[in-house]
């Protein structure tokens, strides 16, 4: 399974643990400045956007993308999911996905 296809969701504190990975993560947008996007997912995490983003702030947005060293996210892709969503239950299938690293998550 490459690593494109194998993008798990994390919060924002499994970042450290994912350095140079491709990630998905959820949260709220709190901040949206240029090309940056400030958004919560259990504390703060920097996304780097991409042309084609389209985000709004008090939304939830979903980004798929690459963490980098300083655990900001490049953004390969982003979805703005709407106000509805509920971040405990985001958190939860999150934190599931490393209790079941197995059926999850690739080590490629």
């Amino acid at each position: 399974m490459s690593e494109q296809m194998s993008a798990p969701r994390i919060t924002a504190s499994y970042l450290d643990s994912f350095v140079g990975r491709v990630v998905t993560i959820v949260g709220k947008v709190t901040q949206l400045r240029g090309d940056q996007a400030t958004i919560d997912a259990d504390g703060v995490v920097t996304i780097l956007l991409n042309r084609d983003a389209h985000l709004a702030n008090g939304n939830a947005a979903q980004v798929i993308g690459k963490v980098n060293p300083d655990l900001s996210i490049k953004a390969l892709s982003t979805r703005d999911v709407g106000a509805g969503v509920d971040m405990t239950l985001c958190a939860a299938v999150a934190e599931l996905t490393h209790r079941h690293k197995e059926i999850f998550i690739s080590e490629n």
